[in-house]
């Protein structure tokens, strides 16, 4: 038996993004493929921090976290604001909070999930 596919198809088509703007978003899902980003941007969803408190944080040298933060600036992942000499850093927006959140948030319950499976098997 042959299916129809004809109007699913034409809809998908219509609704599918331009090869470019797929590419953005590519993009944009590898910046987020790096643990030291990960790490920086979840220090910031708690306070906006300088260059040297990061590196800090994460027991990193300051130039290897102001290349990441370079990175994510450049992605308008993050922004910052001057204070006399020191730079402050910080999420770019809310999207860019509801992006990492909501992987968290699928992490977490996938790792739930399986470790009910195992439990109730």
């Amino acid at each position: 038996m042959a299916h129809d596919h004809e109007e699913i198809l034409r809809k998908v088509r219509h609704d599918l993004p331009t090869d470019e703007l797929l590419c953005d978003l590519s993009d944009l899902f590898k910046i987020f493929g790096d643990t030291t980003r990960m790490k920086i941007m979840f220090s910031l969803f708690e306070s906006e921090m300088c260059v040297c408190a990061i590196a800090e944080l994460l027991g990193m040298t300051q130039s290897a976290i102001s290349h990441q933060l370079k990175v994510l600036k450049d992605a308008n992942l993050v922004t910052n604001r001057r204070e006399g000499k020191t730079i402050y850093y910080f999420l770019a927006d809310d999207h860019v909070r509801t992006i990492v959140a909501q992987g968290f948030e699928h992490i977490i319950e996938r790792d739930n999930d399986s470790r009910i499976g195992v439990i109730e098997k």
